[in-house]
C-alpha cells in the first residue's frame, strides 16, 4: 500500500515539474516574441525617411556642444544675444548706413574716454579704480576654427575637381543651380544682408525643424520621390542624348 502511494506521488510531481516546464517555455516564448516585434519597430524606425538621409539626431548634425546648443536655442538667452547682436549690426550698416571702420572708431572711443573719466573721478572720491581685465585671444580655439576651415575648404576643392573632370553629371547641374540661384539672390540683395538672411534662417530653420522633424519628413519624402521622378525624364530626353566623350565612354563600360 505503501509503494502505490509513493508511485501516485511520484507521478503527481513529474505532472508539476512538466507544467512548470510548460509555463517557463510559453513565457520565454512570449518574451522572445516581445523581443522580436521589438526589433521590428526598431528597424522601422530606422527606415523612416529624413532629410538628406539623416541618421543621427539634429542637434549632432550640428556638431553638438555649445554651437548647437545656440543654433537650436537650448540657451535662450545666448541664442537672443547673438541673434539681436546680428540685427544690430546689420540695422547700424544696412539702415544707418553706418560704415564698419568708423563705427570701431566711435566704439573705441566712447569706451576709451569712459574708462579714462571713470578712472580719474575715483581718485577724487577715494575709491578704488575700475578693474579692467586683460583680454587676449586664446591659440587653442583659434587653431580648431582654423583646422575646421582648412578641412571644409579642402573638401569643397575635392568637389570642385571632381565636378571639373566631368565625373558627375548630376552634381554638376546641383552645384550649378545652386550657383545660379546664389547669383539671383545676390543681384536682389548685397553681401551685408545675404549674411544676415544666412544668420536668421540658421537659427530658425534647424529649431524649427528639430520641433516638427516627423511631420516635415513626410513632405520631404514625397518631394525627393518626385525630384527623381523629374530627373529620370529629364535624364532620358536630354542628358542620354548628349554625346559623351572619353572619359563618358570609359564609364559607360
Amino acid at each position: 500500500m505503501s509503494d502505490h502511494e509513493e508511485s501516485k506521488a511520484e507521478t503527481l510531481m513529474e505532472k508539476i515539474s512538466e507544467k512548470i516546464k510548460g509555463d517557463d517555455s510559453s513565457s520565454s516564448s512570449s518574451s522572445s516574441s516581445d523581443s522580436d516585434s521589438e526589433s521590428e519597430t526598431t528597424s522601422l524606425k530606422e527606415k523612416v525617411f529624413r532629410i538628406f538621409g539623416r541618421e543621427k539626431p539634429v542637434h549632432k548634425v550640428l556638431g553638438g556642444g555649445k554651437p548647437a546648443d545656440v543654433f537650436l536655442w537650448k540657451d535662450k538667452k545666448v541664442s537672443g544675444a547673438v541673434l539681436g547682436g546680428a540685427t544690430a549690426i546689420w540695422f547700424l550698416f544696412e539702415v544707418m548706413e553706418y560704415y564698419f571702420l568708423t563705427l570701431i572708431s566711435h566704439a573705441l572711443i566712447l569706451s576709451l574716454a569712459i574708462m579714462f573719466l571713470w578712472s580719474n573721478v575715483t581718485t577724487f572720491i577715494n575709491k578704488s579704480p575700475p578693474k579692467i581685465p586683460e583680454v587676449s585671444i586664446p591659440e587653442k580655439p583659434v587653431k580648431e576654427i582654423v583646422a575646421s576651415l582648412r578641412v571644409e575648404i579642402n573638401r569643397g576643392l575635392a568637389i570642385l575637381r571632381q565636378i571639373a573632370l566631368g565625373k558627375d553629371l548630376k552634381q554638376f547641374l546641383s552645384v550649378v543651380a545652386g550657383l545660379w540661384i546664389l547669383s539671383i539672390l545676390g543681384s536682389c540683395f548685397n553681401f551685408l544682408t545675404l549674411c544676415y538672411i544666412g544668420v536668421v534662417l540658421l537659427f530658425s530653420v534647424p529649431f524649427l525643424y528639430d520641433k516638427y522633424e516627423d511631420k516635415v519628413d513626410p513632405f520631404a519624402e514625397k518631394a525627393v520621390i518626385e525630384i527623381k521622378k523629374q530627373y529620370a525624364v529629364f535624364d532620358a530626353k536630354v542628358l542620354s542624348k548628349i554625346p559623351k566623350g572619353p572619359l563618358g565612354k570609359k564609364k559607360a563600360h
